[in-house]
């Protein structure tokens, strides 16, 4: 449909062809609909039409615009930046600096200081204008990476891990868990095989994809040859298997084309093994390398595996 200009209000029922709730706008693009609002609010980013109870509908064109905002985000831009950047034909020559730079450089003083206040402060406040994957992306893994060089040369490096770990544990399984009500239908399943006692990236894809279904923790790790049991009680549309280290023999040629045969038919590895056995498993019948949380994510968006039913 051609843009259409927005009108003060629309009627409340029904919806006018064309037209679409917050809901459906936050189902198609992955923006949530706190972000939506406070785009809206803070940067006149989307101008939605109002019905006559103040209930927001959107157009195509707007569903076009926010994946040019989206665009913009993942290279990094600010979210203040956007509606100039939307304006102008021609992108600018630079860009002024990251705001994701200052965002980890103040959860890592944060961690510095053992402060859950503050790390949920600069969260919150990021969450409020990013989507998740956006979040993660530029600013949560690659304070991980940061982290994992400063935890090697640091002394506070185990008491600074033990309480970054607890915290997101703690922050993300409680927003998977309010997420998880949202939907009905069969979770996907993410489940730990190697000896970590916390994997983020695990608990970061699981936060991602809980956006869109229902998602399924398992950790710390399951011996392969009981995770027949939980597909069995769970019949799950995927599993999404996760390990940061070299595979052992067993579990490499026998237990994991095992599994892959009994799976559901989409089984991905994801971590560091993914990469470090790529030659190995690149071409095993039923198994995807997806490394990254956000791998794993667009591959189950082309298979269309994430579509839960929302309330």
């Amino acid at each position: 449909m051609t843009t259409a200009e927005h009108s003060p209000e629309l009627a409340d029922s029904p919806i006018p062809d064309g037209w679409l709730p917050i809901r459906e706008i936050a189902r198609q693009t992955g923006v949530n609909p706190v972000t939506l609002r406070a785009w809206e609010r803070r940067y006149g980013l989307l101008i939605p039409q109002r019905t006559s109870k103040g209930h927001r509908l959107y157009s195509d064109a707007d569903v076009v615009k926010i994946q040019a905002v989206l665009a913009w985000l993942e290279r990094g831009v600010a979210v203040s930046q956007v509606a100039a950047l939307l304006r102008n034909s021609e992108p600018p020559a630079s860009l002024e600096h990251s705001p994701w730079q200052t965002a980890r450089q103040q959860l890592l003083h944060a961690i510095e200081q053992l402060s859950e206040r503050k790390l949920d402060d600069v969260f919150n406040a990021n969450l409020a204008l990013y989507p998740p994957r956006t979040m993660a992306e530029q600013l949560l893994l690659p304070l991980m990476a940061e982290l994992q060089l400063r935890w090697q040369e640091q002394f506070a490096g185990a008491l600074e891990r033990v309480f970054w770990h607890g915290w997101l544990r703690s922050r993300l399984s409680a927003r998977i868990a309010q997420n998880n009500r949202q939907h009905s239908g069969a979770p996907l399943l993410l489940v730990s095989i190697d000896e970590q006692a916390f994997a983020p990236e695990l608990w970061l894809t699981a936060w991602l994809t809980s956006s869109d279904c229902p998602a399924c923790v398992l950790e710390p790790a399951v011996p392969l040859e009981q995770l027949n049991l939980a597909l069995q009680r769970l019949n799950p549309r995927a599993v999404v298997l996760h390990a940061n280290q070299r595979l052992e023999g067993k579990l490499l040629r026998q237990q994991l084309p095992q599994l892959a045969g009994n799976a559901p038919p989409t089984l991905l590895l994801s971590g560091l093994a993914a990469h470090i056995h790529v030659a190995e498993l690149a071409n095993m019948p039923g198994l995807t390398l997806a490394a990254t949380p956000g791998d794993v994510l667009l591959h189950l968006q082309n298979l269309h595996l994430l579509t839960g039913l929302a309330t």
